[in-house]
């Protein structure tokens, strides 16, 4: 009797926590944002942080942003959403005010945090005139009257409110401010590669639920999505890779190293779809930090 009386218990307590945590609040709602955005600029900033290599399904033959692409993981199959002005199926009924949380704090419109498939922690830095420009771009792009699969994952990761205790215990800023006595175009490079390009996401390893090793920062990742893998882009093994700045300025236009091969992989679309828009001086700016480690950044996160 005890036993089923201990038992008891622990399911009331068990339930009574989880309902906490689901009712939990999460975010917070910005100012109004009134500025007037830059298509332009916008293009380029989505450009530049992976929007359109991972929200256009091209093997698929999908339209630009509309979704689908997907993304196996340990956890399960997940699949990116459209983000086509689909007032149904995209964001086509969003505010820009729901766009700043979306892409600033991972939080849907409706109060639920997205999975960390979507890499917003590089984002959280973006200021209002970097959302009021990705919202102009992101108002050009047609609709698409289709829906993204659900994601297949399993127990209990298939339970999105247990992402409110994954945020808690992970989530970081992302650290893009300028440092005191860097170049102008170091600390460009610095902005770039923790924010926007997000190469922390691929090229640093992941724990058993999946955040970023602190200790393994820029270490590489031998576990992505699909089996692909990252290699360490810390200095000492680019260097004994063969890179220079010159080279990685190169490679992040064309996708060719310094060996000639072609990068492929997740990294080839990172720059068919990313880098190769970007500037030649922002490409310039990613090589110069990432081959320049005297910081901090090179041994925590």
């Amino acid at each position: 009797m005890k036993w089923w009386k201990l038992s008891g218990l622990l399911i009331g307590v068990v339930a009574a926590t989880s309902g906490a945590v689901i009712l939990w609040p999460i975010g917070t709602r910005p100012d109004p944002i009134r500025l007037d955005g830059d298509v332009g600029r916008g293009a380029y900033l989505a450009r530049a942080s992976g929007c359109i290599a991972c929200h256009t399904n091209a093997e698929g033959g999908g339209a630009p942003l509309a979704g689908s692409v997907e993304l196996e993981t340990r956890f399960g199959t997940y699949y990116s959403p459209n983000l086509t002005t689909d007032p149904v199926h995209g964001i086509g009924d969003w505010t820009i005010e729901d766009f700043a949380v979306a892409i600033r704090q991972g939080i849907s419109p409706e109060g639920e945090p997205y999975y960390p498939t979507f890499i917003y922690p590089f984002y959280a830095d973006f200021t209002d005139q970097d959302i009021a420009d990705l919202w102009a771009a992101f108002q050009t792009v047609p609709a698409v009257a289709e829906a993204a699969p659900d994601h297949d994952v399993g127990f209990p990761f298939n339970l999105r409110w247990t992402m409110k205790l994954w945020r808690a215990a992970f989530l970081t800023d992302p650290e893009t401010e300028p440092v005191d006595g860097r170049s102008d175009i170091w600390n460009r490079g610095r902005e770039l590669a923790r924010g926007a390009a997000h190469c922390g996401a691929c090229h640093t390893g992941r724990n058993i639920v999946g955040a970023r090793i602190t200790s393994s920062f820029y270490a590489g990742n031998d576990a992505l999505p699909g089996g692909d893998h990252a290699p360490s882009i810390r200095l000492e093994h680019l260097i004994d890779r063969g890179w220079t700045v010159d080279s990685l300025v190169y490679a992040l236009e064309t996708g060719i190293t310094p060996s000639g091969d072609v990068l492929g992989g997740g990294m080839g679309e990172v720059v068919q779809y990313g880098t190769s828009f970007l500037t030649p001086e922002d490409r310039l700016a990613i090589a110069t930090y990432l081959m320049d480690p005297e910081d901090e950044d090179w041994v925590r996160e």
